[in-house]
């Protein structure tokens, strides 16, 4: 049993089954405590305020974060698969502290889904260990695209095709909105700031609050912009450095998520070695703490045109014609997953997939299962909602 002073639950406002609840998530990496600090500030305010809906905010890693680690045994956000969702729920995993804590949380979403009926939103608040810029990732579905442009923060997607088992992929396929907000770096008080703004405006655009009666909305509103740098467009994940077991990886000092870097300019050493951009692109996230396995991303802008066409496609169910490629089935008469032979799969075009909502996969066997988030999402409990109805 988890053996600590620390609240899972942070706050917990009820209101109506039927109306929009607001669910966060703080301190799912201990190291990270932006997060809790924010709420810790806001509570009485927000214990004060009229809301239409429920908010519930729960502390994530409780162990790693009495201890200021990223985790203890296994990082919490990357145990989220299916396949470790089955594991967990059959008692199979056993000797890790995240095992417990997941549980915990699994335990608390369960409850919510199975009791909500309206509209749910969930946001996850990390930081960075490198100076950042406010910006939100979510998995690519058209329903976490629209809610995020309501920010004017830059939105970084696709990092799902790059990762197994965060908390919000496994979120997004039971088909709920989902998205994660990074405040700023681990310790900077402004990372505290920009994450009262966001939980803030969260509460006004979700509709659990009316923004007429937040009298500083455009204050938090213009923090978030200011903070933004004139970088709020969409972005997508083009590379990972995934750092190996017993790895000597050290980056080099001074990069900032959201710096311009050069093909062939140095970005860490490896083992000694240099490591060197692959491609003009932006720098995303580079690793200065210990923990963890990803080195660095590299991003770039997404076309506007591009947003506007894979809408489309996905809006009239295109993604059909896939299955007429030689290895491409159905993975199930559900139809919300495509399972390809790894043997045909390198040669077929990523772009296409991405278009089409592909992008998060899992091995099985000699097949990939590519998972599109648009045929899961519960769009019924959103079309009544103005943001959800702009194009």
């Amino acid at each position: 049993m988890i053996n600590s002073t620390l609240d899972r639950v942070l706050l917990k406002i009820e209101g109506e089954n039927t109306e929009p609840s607001v669910i966060f998530f703080c301190g799912i990496h201990g190291n990270e405590p932006a997060g809790v600090l924010a709420i810790q500030e806001l509570r009485e305010r927000l214990e004060r305020m009229s809301m239409k809906g429920s908010l519930y905010v729960f502390r994530g890693n409780i162990k790693a974060f009495q201890e200021g680690v990223r985790y203890i045994d296994k990082d919490l956000n990357r145990l989220w698969s299916r396949s470790g969702i089955d594991e967990m729920c059959k008692g199979v995993l056993r000797g890790a502290a995240e095992y417990e804590e997941q549980r915990a949380l699994y335990e608390e979403i369960k409850n919510i889904i199975n009791t909500k009926t309206g509209p749910l939103f969930f946001v996850d608040f990390h930081t960075t260990s490198s100076k950042t810029l406010p910006f939100i990732t979510i998995d690519d579905a058209i329903i976490n695209r629209r809610f995020s442009k309501l920010f004017p923060v830059p939105t970084v997607l696709g990092i799902e095709e790059y990762l197994n088992g965060p908390l919000l992929s496994f979120i997004n396929q039971l088909g709920f909105l989902s998205i994660g907000f990074e405040s700023g770096e681990h310790h900077d008080a402004e990372a505290v700031l920009n994450a009262k703004a966001f939980m803030l405006l969260t509460l006004c655009y979700s509709g659990l609050v009316d923004p007429n009666d937040l009298e500083d909305f455009n204050d938090h509103f213009n923090r978030l912009k200011k903070a933004s740098d004139g970088k709020a467009h969409f972005y997508e994940v083009i590379e990972r450095y995934t750092i190996k077991e017993n790895e000597m990886f050290v980056m080099e000092p001074g990069f900032k998520s959201f710096q311009e870097v050069n093909k062939g300019e140095l970005l860490a050493k490896s083992n000694g070695e240099p490591v060197l951009a692959k491609n003009n692109a932006m720098l995303f996230m580079p690793l200065y703490q210990p923990q963890g396995n990803d080195g660095y991303f590299l991003i770039r802008r997404i076309s506007s045109f591009f947003l506007r066409l894979s809408t489309y496609l996905r809006g009239n169910r295109l993604d059909s014609v896939l299955v007429y490629l030689p290895g491409v089935t159905w993975n199930s008469l559900k139809k919300d997953a495509l399972k390809v032979n790894l043997r045909v799969a390198r040669f077929l075009a990523r772009p296409i997939f991405h278009l089409l909502g592909y992008r998060h996969y899992e091995e099985e066997g000699a097949y990939l299962i590519m998972y599109n988030r648009e045929r899961t999402t519960r769009t019924h409990r959103y079309n009544d909602l103005k943001w959800f109805q702009a194009k």
